[in-house]
């Protein structure tokens, strides 16, 4: 499963290995599925005329909308207490507006928390590292060559292939 608690998605640990000759590409991912034991859905080679490429790159639709609702739920949870620990803070520290107003101070604390935590789920659903990711593949495919797409399930899975591509002459470009 994911080693990250934020996303909905089965993989975060995407990664495009391009090669300039799509034969090479293709190559490449018979051998990391026969070596390296991955399993066939989560090797993909795309080229120029490869069908569906937006979906072979991002397979998980109702994934992505997983990963909207939990990074915005759990991350306002986090801020809201975040923001409930400065309040505690403040208050300990004996700062005169927070003593004199708890329940205001502490109030505005919390909803400051959880504005800021939803501003970065925002952040983790628009996915940004992601971008690069499929930048080089349509680059690759734009230009004739090919690219392995691997869809691991951790991050020790994906360095592993990432290692496994790179020994076999591809410039690889991986999600975080």
């Amino acid at each position: 499963m994911s080693d990250n608690p934020i996303t909905g998605e089965v993989s975060n640990s995407k990664l495009a290995a391009v090669f300039p000759v799509p034969a090479s590409a293709r190559a490449a991912a018979v051998e990391l599925v026969e070596q390296l034991g991955f399993q066939p859905a989560q090797v993909k080679v795309i080229t120029a005329d490869t069908r569906d490429v937006d979906i072979k790159l991002e397979p998980e639709g109702g994934g992505i909308w997983r990963t909207i609702v939990l990074a915005h739920l759990k991350l306002c949870l986090l801020g809201a207490v975040v923001g409930g620990l400065v309040f505690a803070a403040m208050m300990w520290a004996g700062v005169p507006y927070v003593e004199s107003s708890p329940w205001a101070a502490g109030g505005w604390w919390v909803l400051y928390g959880a504005i800021g935590g939803l501003f970065l789920g925002g952040l983790v659903a628009l996915r940004p590292d992601h971008d690069r990711y499929i930048q080089a593949v349509r680059k690759a495919i734009a230009a004739g060559g090919g690219a392995v797409v691997v869809h691991a399930l951790s991050t020790a899975q994906q360095q592993e292939a990432a290692g496994f591509l790179a020994g076999r002459g591809a410039d690889v470009t991986r999600t975080l």
